[in-house]
């Protein structure tokens, strides 16, 4: 059995929006925190808080979700925490 990954949105200080890939949302948020082995995209603005989380995915799956997501407008991704509007993403990777 494969493991699960989770796509994840964090909101930044400035409110800009980062979305990643991970098996363990708490430990990569950490990471993001610390500022070492997180993304370049946390230099400016540090992150805030996880707007947004969703597992049960495969490698492929995830990675298929966070760049669909990634290509979204702010306000659409905004909607994504929305789970009808999430899931609506979701099912158009099947």
């Amino acid at each position: 059995m494969e493991e699960e990954w989770f796509v994840y949105m964090i909101e930044a200080e400035n409110g800009f929006l980062y979305t990643g890939i991970t098996k363990d949302i708490t430990r990569r948020f950490q990471e993001h925190k610390a500022g070492k082995t997180g993304a370049k995209f946390f230099r400016r603005s540090p992150p805030k808080r996880v707007i947004l989380k969703q597992g049960g995915l495969d490698h492929s799956k995830a990675l298929k979700l966070e760049s669909r997501i990634k290509k979204l407008k702010r306000a659409d991704k905004m909607k994504l925490k929305s789970r009808s509007n999430l899931k609506s993403l979701l099912d158009s990777l099947v």
